[in-house]
């Protein structure tokens, strides 16, 4: 990975819970757990408050207006803070407009709309991304006092694991090291699911974060032996070189991994094996990293089958969160656990 800056794989992220919102009790589950992990970060109990409130609202609309709806709660942990995050994703019927139903006094029937313009009063950010027929993905994030400074930006990658049905622990799990103008990103899928596979999948962060790699071929070897005893599992490495525009990619087992660009999703090789256990070839493909583009990796708790664009393709936006979050209502599955990591390209990066 070359010269890497101090912080690492910071800030990093913990997918404390997701709520499955199908009854009225549901955004009072989201709000308590929301709540709880607020004061465990030391939030104030005005912000606490605000927290609870914001979350009570967006699980009470999921309730009313949406169809399969589901609330995440997680954390960010930088260097020197922390935050709550929330992410609601839904198969509603969508929004024409999403900007006009957040205002306040404001709803679309079979939508998150009404009230909504407390979320953006209460949350230092807040995305809200909706297509007629294909739901809502709304994400909102919490600092201990509102407005103030933070390390925590919107422009950073970001990835989402979700257990599978039945399960408390998710056996996937990413990780993002920063350089400047470099970007190297990590997706391990733990071989089947439950502990044993997220204690794998936490051995491959473990190393990652705390070594150094020249190549991401290089780390997928690392990865392997490391891993070695464990249940092992698929692992991928995407090493984003933005100001010279290329991506570096190695892969290891059955992780889906893409860059799109102006319209076209391209597919990055990953060859067969299983970290820790075998393994013929391990091996780097280089591939055009335009501007503007976007990095996708996943687990096979996503369909590869995805599209861009067009009516019934994906379409992405400029927030890496939002993105993961639509692929994951649009691709997922509840029969595996699921995991997505995305990095959006900055336009003017060259």
């Amino acid at each position: 990975m070359g010269p890497l800056n101090d912080l690492g794989c910071l800030p990093a992220t913990q997918d404390v819970a997701w709520v499955r919102v199908t009854e009225g009790t549901a955004a009072g589950s989201a709000r308590r757990v929301a709540g709880q992990l607020a004061e465990r970060l030391g939030f104030p109990a005005t912000r606490v408050a605000e927290v609870e409130i914001a979350v009570t609202e967006i699980g009470t609309n999921l309730h009313k207006h949406a169809r399969d709806g589901a609330m995440l709660v997680r954390s960010i942990r930088a260097a020197t803070e922390s935050a709550v995050e929330i992410v609601a994703i839904d198969s509603g019927p969508g929004m024409a407009d999403p900007t006009w139903s957040v205002r306040d006094g404001e709803s679309t029937a079979g939508s998150l709309g009404i009230g909504l313009g407390a979320i953006g009063r209460l949350a230092d950010a807040h995305r809200i991304s909706s297509r007629i027929g294909r739901g809502t993905v709304l994400t909102a994030r919490f600092h201990p006092r509102r407005g103030a400074l933070t390390e925590i930006s919107d422009d950073q990658p970001a990835g989402l694991t979700r257990p599978m049905t039945g399960e408390h622990v998710c056996g996937d799990a990413y990780a993002v090291r920063y350089a400047p103008d470099r970007l190297t990103m990590l997706l391990c899928d733990g071989s089947g699911h439950g502990p044993l596979a997220a204690t794998a999948a936490q051995i491959a962060i473990r190393v990652f974060c705390g070594q150094s790699f020249a190549t991401p071929d290089q780390a997928v070897r690392v990865l392997h032996e490391a891993m070695r005893g464990s249940r092992g599992g698929a692992v991928a490495v995407a090493d984003l070189h933005l100001a010279a525009g290329k991506a570096v990619f190695a892969g290891l087992g059955n992780v889906s991994a893409a860059v799109v660009a102006d319209g076209q999703k391209r597919s990055m090789v990953s060859l067969p094996g299983i970290a820790g256990h075998q393994s013929r070839t391990i091996r780097a493909f280089e591939y055009p990293l335009p501007a503007g583009a976007n990095v996708i990796m996943h687990s096979d708790g996503l369909s590869e089958r995805w599209t861009v664009g067009g009516a019934d393709g994906v379409h992405l936006t400029d927030n890496a969160l939002v993105n993961a979050a639509t692929l994951l209502g649009v691709a997922g599955t509840r029969t595996d656990d699921a995991s997505v990591v995305v990095a959006n390209v900055p336009a003017g990066t060259r």
